[in-house]
């Protein structure tokens, strides 16, 4: 019963990690972080503009749909781009990593529980590693996501270059869709946590009982 117990527990953490890291990629390459309502464009028409990490990209509005006129990339030596997206670029991308080293320990530790490999340091030092590193990527995103929530709040305008056509300010901001799915990462990271806690080690006189028996 222990066994099955903590066979059970194992999945659904491993599955609350898998989510959070695949939510984790989705996001860092969502463009829709903020949502720039522009008027007054190169365009000569209003326009929606998407600002992500990676690039920015301009839709206008022809009846009723929105189609992408243009996307600009940029990378890390973007002189012009604010802080919090600079600094988000490599919070993401630690994020991930440490995300990627958490499933390789819960994948080590889920191992020796399905082996029934006994002993407290052999099972419980995956499950805290993966939970730190998991921890660590979580506070990462939930970094990222707050600080671009609140340069939405405050209507932060971003200074792109001239060829992108782009207004220092638009008439009107909001957040996207990817900082939803940033939050939702953060969460289920954290989750994986807790649910790390709550993974049993069978003692060692549990763990063969038929062999005991014999």
């Amino acid at each position: 019963m222990s066994s099955r117990t903590n066979s059970s527990n194992c999945q659904v953490v491993g599955f609350a990690i898998a989510t959070a890291g695949i939510l984790s990629i989705v996001c860092m390459g969502l463009i829709q972080w903020r949502m720039w309502h522009v008027n007054n464009t190169a365009f000569s028409v209003p326009s929606v503009v998407y600002v992500g990490m990676w690039k920015v990209c301009v839709y206008r509005h022809v009846t009723y749909f929105d189609r992408p006129t243009l996307c600009y990339p940029y990378t890390y030596g973007e002189t012009f781009l604010p802080v919090n997206i600079r600094v988000g670029q490599y919070l993401l991308l630690t994020a991930n990593i440490l995300g990627l080293m958490g499933k390789v320990f819960i994948v080590f530790a889920v191992r020796n529980l399905s082996m029934e490999t006994v002993g407290r340091k052999c099972i419980y030092n995956p499950f805290a590693v993966s939970g730190i590193l998991n921890m660590a990527g979580g506070i990462c995103v939930l970094i990222t996501v707050i600080w671009n929530h609140k340069s939405v709040m405050n209507g932060q305008g971003i200074s792109f270059p001239p060829s992108f056509h782009i207004p220092l300010q638009p008439d009107r901001q909001e957040m996207g869709n990817a900082m939803l799915v940033a939050y939702l990462a953060v969460f289920l990271m954290l989750l994986s946590v807790l649910l790390h806690l709550r993974v049993k080690c069978p003692r060692p006189d549990q763990a063969q009982p038929e062999a005991l028996e014999m």
